[in-house]
């Protein structure tokens, strides 16, 4: 799934180098203030004038948001897909797939704060015709490999029968939300939270069937 960019035609390699590394500068710099003041509420002015430069110099790089769109939300989406999907591959047992699902997600949500942020403020808020629809190709299939690990789990008499659709929303739900809380100095890392997180869906937060039972009375009586 991985796109390659086209060189630019005629450059130099020290002055091709030199552009990439400016390229990549802008981005981190577009993936901060989208991530601080959302996609909507930055401008191309905002983002040169971060970086130090004139807006004639970002519209080499980046001639319209819809640019950076691309770059941030479709090259995002993409790569933890094929993180994810890789990782999901070399896991041993459909449980050990749901796993490795969340935990890779929420590692690449860990190490690409920013990126992740941005790339969410802006599915939501920009872009319309085939970007939009592009981001949507990438993220539905990204939740459907979720939710056929779940799904082979519950074939296996792994995991309880539930709405394979509604048990992946849940779990990416508790994904989505760690940016909210989680600071990068804690004690925990996003992966090891999600560890955490798995430990407690998949093995229960009630102590045994009796405790389980007279849960499930308590429940029915404020019902």
């Amino acid at each position: 799934m991985t796109r390659t960019k086209p060189a630019k035609s005629g450059a130099a390699p020290a002055a091709t180098a030199l552009g990439d590394s400016r390229e990549a500068q802008l981005l981190l710099i577009a993936r901060r203030l989208f991530a601080e003041h959302g996609f909507d509420r930055t401008s191309l002015r905002d983002i040169a004038e971060a970086a130090h430069i004139t807006k004639a110099a970002l519209y080499y790089y980046f001639p319209n948001k819809d640019a950076l769109y691309e770059r941030i939300v479709l090259e995002s989406v993409e790569l933890l897909h094929d993180k994810v999907a890789a990782a999901v591959s070399q896991a041993q047992g459909p449980v050990a797939r749901v796993r490795a699902f969340m935990e890779t997600s929420a590692e690449f949500q860990g190490n690409a704060r920013d990126r992740w942020i941005a790339g969410s403020n802006a599915f939501w808020q920009a872009a319309r015709g085939g970007q939009r629809m592009a981001a949507l190709k990438l993220r539905d299939s990204y939740e459907q490999l979720l939710r056929r690990c779940l799904r082979e789990g519950m074939e296996a008499g792994l995991i309880r029968p539930v709405d394979a659709a509604m048990a992946g929303r849940f779990l990416l739900s508790a994904l989505n939300q760690m940016p909210r809380w989680h600071r990068p100095d804690g004690r925990l890392e996003t992966a090891q939270v999600m560890r955490e997180y798995m430990d407690m869906l998949l093995n229960g937060l009630l102590v045994d069937k009796q405790v389980s039972t007279e849960a499930n009375k308590e429940s029915q009586k404020l019902g």
